[in-house]
């Protein structure tokens, strides 16, 4: 959910992405893995930006990854593979606060050869990046910020004054989404408007997959599934509830069931 989240907002605002990894403020298009001759690997937490001087490779992670050194070098040798004149610029981007030595990891090594790539550890940023560029808004609650409730309400703020109705839905949607990683759901919930939210392109997509999932394999059991994984990536019950259309209720002994399993 939070991978999927960030994916699709540097997809849509990738003028703030540029600005913000590559210094210009340039509108990427998406490249997509199976361009690259070869299958994809871990194709749901990575995505590709490219120009037609520059490819942009971001991987977002909540959680450090064992692969992500070999996996940045096996893919900046696929995009040399197809583009061997553009550049690239690839970057790890670690979006949950760990003590884990891997996301301090920026090179590659096998024998001989040997792979730099950049990483962004979000809560190490000042969150004046992220407040200036609405694409990056949804990011400045993870930052280097000493009360986070007071940043999410400038985020928040500078929501609410975005002039398009489909950006601001977006935003919204995806600020509330992220911001679950640090703060407490009622904290959320009073910040972000729940009709701006229901517009935007990510709500209706989580709502479509799990309604079409629901049909090819029964809707109730589909929909049980699916509000697990959301628990499982830490979406609040009444989140959840609105999400798949289950009751309240039933979340709640889902998410009781999970942690009694967990135990």
């Amino acid at each position: 959910m939070f991978d999927n989240t960030c994916k699709f907002i540097a997809e849509m605002y990738s003028p703030d992405f540029a600005t913000w990894l590559l210094g210009e403020p340039i509108t990427l298009t998406k490249l997509s893995p199976t361009e690259l001759s070869l299958e994809p690997i871990r194709a749901d937490a990575l995505i590709l930006l490219q120009s037609d001087e520059v490819v942009l490779h971001i991987e977002f992670q909540t959680k450090p990854d064992d692969d992500m050194p070999f996996r940045m070098a096996d893919y900046r040798l696929r995009v040399y593979r197809r583009f061997p004149k553009k550049r690239m610029h690839q970057v790890v981007i670690y979006l949950d606060k760990t003590e884990s030595e891997k996301v301090y990891q920026t090179t590659f090594i096998a024998g001989s050869l040997q792979h730099e790539f950049s990483v962004i550890r979000l809560w190490e940023q000042p969150p004046e990046v992220f407040l200036a560029a609405p694409g990056l808004l949804p990011f400045a609650v993870l930052s280097a910020t000493e009360n986070k409730v007071a940043t999410l309400q400038q985020s928040s703020a500078a929501v609410d004054k975005i002039p398009d109705r489909r950006t601001q839905s977006n935003i919204a949607a995806a600020s509330a989404i992220l911001a679950g990683l640090v703060l407490e759901k009622d904290v959320i919930e009073r910040l972000f408007r729940r009709d701006i939210m229901r517009e935007s392109v990510i709500y209706q997509q989580i709502k479509t997959e799990g309604k079409e999932e629901g049909r090819e394999e029964g809707s109730q059991q589909k929909a049980h599934e699916i509000a697990r994984n959301l628990l499982i990536e830490g979406m609040t019950v009444e989140a959840v509830a609105r999400i798949t259309g289950l009751s309240v209720e039933v979340v709640q002994q889902l998410q009781k069931g999970e942690s009694e399993n967990q135990g």
